[in-house]
């Protein structure tokens, strides 16, 4: 695997001119409650875990040079207000940070960059989606998000997760099982009952406890498994892969 920050400057500058098509993947998410069982960073390790594994999988590959980037792990989160650990930040502090991120690796002639996010807060996939918009036509790039929301990749995920009843569900907790099982209160876990409240029909105001979530979770977590989430890591990164060879081929 090669994290783009553990590079050299000189290793960083060879990169445009390497055989293989550079790709660099930035991995996306929100610091905030995932039921009273996961941990604050669910989303950001569940995109950091797609990106390794990807990274991995391509690593021998001729064509293409894989790196991850560091993880930008904040993001619109007004859902999870008056629960303790949300770290909001608001819609234009995201978009410019992402667009001069975007903007000093173009600059580098690193243009192919595919944004990986596990945060689905609607307003937050919409300032994600602006600024690959921005970065593409203000700056020329060849920048991607994967948006798992979109019916293309939704389709191949689970139930739980094309229900919508998937924050801190049995989706989401799989995939930390998969990943970092020390950080799931596992007793407490088997305890939850199911929340049939899906984030697909969320209002554009209110919050978690609004839906219904007063433990801000939804969904079965109950019957997460470490080995479902395997199967839905392989199923991401499959669909990661696909993404980064798209976006290698523009």
């Amino acid at each position: 695997m090669t994290y783009f920050a553990d590079l050299s400057s000189r290793q960083v500058a060879s990169l445009p001119d390497d055989e293989r098509v550079p790709v660099l993947l930035l991995p996306l998410g929100a610091i905030e409650p995932h039921g009273p069982h996961a941990p604050l960073g669910t989303d950001p390790l569940i995109s950091r875990g797609m990106c390794e594994r990807a990274a991995e999988r391509l690593a021998a590959d001729a064509e293409l040079h894989v790196l991850v980037l560091p993880e930008v792990p904040y993001g619109v989160t007004r859902f999870a207000a008056g629960f303790a650990g949300g770290i909001h930040i608001g819609e234009e502090t995201l978009h410019s940070l992402l667009v001069d991120i975007g903007a000093a690796l173009i600059a580098q002639r690193l243009g192919r960059i595919l944004l990986v996010n596990n945060h689905f807060e609607p307003a937050h996939l919409v300032t994600l989606r602006r600024a690959v918009e921005t970065l593409n036509f203000a700056y020329d790039g060849c920048v991607a998000l994967l948006d798992l929301v979109r019916r293309r990749y939704a389709q191949r995920l689970t139930d739980e997760f094309r229900s919508g009843e998937c924050h801190a569900g049995r989706y989401e907790t799989s995939l930390v099982l998969a990943d970092r099982p020390e950080l799931v209160d596992q007793p407490l876990m088997r305890t939850l009952p199911h929340v049939p409240v899906s984030l697909a029909a969320a209002p554009e105001d209110g919050g978690f406890r609004e839906m219904g979530m007063t433990d801000a979770y939804c969904g079965k977590p109950a019957e997460a498994t470490a080995r479902e989430g395997e199967e839905t890591f392989s199923t991401l990164t499959d669909l990661l892969v696909e993404a980064i060879r798209e976006l290698a081929r523009e």
